[in-house]
């Protein structure tokens, strides 16, 4: 309990941070995040260029590929994890709206920043929690348990940047809820990837 209230603590501190260079971060974090999805993106390609050369060659050839499940699964994370912020800000995540749409336009914003607000911390602890899991697979050297002995470490590793871009997302989206004017939603245009100006 003392270490979450402890993050508690530097979660609101970065927030509060947060608010007086939001336009520069939100700028940043755009250009970062359209990098991890074309990454994601090309782990996703990669993927399916491994799966099928095994089948090919476990079937064709009757020589399958060593340690082809392990490496699949390690791909899984960094391929979600990577694009976790990125579908946050163009908001493709699959949400439930239908208390919110009926709730008058104030109290639906104010619904909606609540909610935000509460995932921040969510995805904080997360953050916090699989970089400690990162760490610690890192620090053992931790590989799989079949040759050719894959390192774990970057799973755990994409899993703790997705959530801390994701919660600096959902931050910077509640300081434009709370006043547009100020703060921009610095999002990608809707249809894929862009140039970012």
């Amino acid at each position: 309990m003392h270490e979450l209230a402890i993050l508690a603590v530097v979660v609101v501190a970065a927030m509060a941070t947060t608010v007086f260079v939001a336009d520069r971060i939100g700028r940043v974090l755009l250009r970062i995040e359209v990098a991890l999805m074309a990454v994601a993106a090309s782990v996703v390609f990669f993927a399916m260029l491994f799966v099928g050369a095994e089948v090919l060659m476990r079937y064709a050839f009757d020589s399958p590929i060593p340690g082809h499940l392990e490496g699949a699964e390690l791909l899984m994370p960094i391929i979600v994890f990577l694009a976790l912020s990125y579908t946050q800000a163009t908001h493709g995540h699959v949400g439930m709206d239908l208390v919110l749409d009926s709730l008058p336009a104030r109290a639906g914003r104010w619904a909606t920043i609540t909610t935000l607000l509460l995932s921040v911390f969510v995805c904080a602890v997360l953050a916090w929690f699989s970089a400690k899991l990162a760490y610690q697979l890192w620090e053992y050297d931790d590989v799989t348990m079949s040759p050719p002995y894959f390192k774990t470490w970057p799973s755990g590793a994409a899993i703790t940047l997705g959530y801390t871009l994701t919660a600096l997302r959902l931050f910077i989206q509640v300081l434009h809820l709370y006043h547009p004017d100020r703060f921009p939603a610095n999002e990608p245009r809707s249809g894929g990837f862009h140039a970012v100006e």
